[in-house]
Formats: C-alpha cells, structure tokens, sequence
C-alpha cells in the first residue's frame, strides 16, 4: 500500500512539508535583529516569519490596518505595550493583534524571538490608467 491509498481523493492534493523548527532556527548565533525566516512557499494563503529582537531591542509603536496577526513567542521574554497598558510576554505566549490595533515590542534581557502569521497580503497590481 502507498501513502497515498490510505488518503482518498489526495491524488494530485498538495501535501503537508515540514518546513524547520523555530527553536533551532532561534538557537542560532546571535545576529542582527529581524526576520530569521520567512515563509515564502508558492501559492501560500498566509504569511509567516521568525522575528528577532536583541536584548532589550524594541520594535516601535504602530498599527496594521488591514490584516490580523497572530504572534507566538518561541524564546526569550519581553514587553507587549497596547493602549489597554503592557503584557509581559514569554517562550508559549499566544497572542492576538486584531487588524486596527495600535501596539509596540521591547524584549527582554535575552532578547525575544517570535513567529508572526497572518493573511498573505495580496502582490502589488500594475495598472493602466485611463484618460480623461
């Protein structure tokens, strides 16, 4: 029996790819700030990435105003600020960014490094401008 006979109608169905680990990805020597990784397979419905903030690094306060993003912290500690006042978050934090919603980052003392997923926003449309 193959795999794919114990998954009917899978025929021509894309499949599931392990794509890395973000606890080795985050183990990696400390380097400069930003994204460690990026999903960038093709044809993807979402984006991703692995973000890091050094030791006591901040991203600066704004607002994404189209698109929720879900973050996941995976090492390191550090501080979400939101107008509802700051959340510590730690490696397991969960945590929900509602499109609109006007936040800041500052980690820790180890640094903070955190997955982001959200809608893949769509690519940039060239077009033609009529006359009047």
């Amino acid at each position: 029996m193959t795999d794919a006979e114990g998954f009917p109608g899978a025929g021509d169905a894309p499949v599931p790819r392990i794509l890395g680990n973000t606890e080795s990805l985050a183990a990696t020597a400390p380097g400069p700030a930003g994204a460690l990784w990026r999903l960038a397979e093709p044809g993807r419905q979402l984006d991703a990435n692995l973000i890091r903030v050094p030791p006591r690094g901040s991203i600066d306060t704004h607002a994404e105003p189209d698109l929720d993003v879900l973050l996941l912290v995976v090492t390191g500690d550090g501080t979400l600020s939101a107008a509802d006042g700051p959340h510590p978050v730690e490696p397991g934090s969960l945590v929900w960014l509602p499109h609109g919603s006007v936040r800041s980052v500052t980690a820790g003392e180890s640094g903070l490094t955190y997955v982001t997923v959200h809608r893949r926003r769509p690519g940039m449309q060239i077009q033609r401008h009529s006359r009047p």
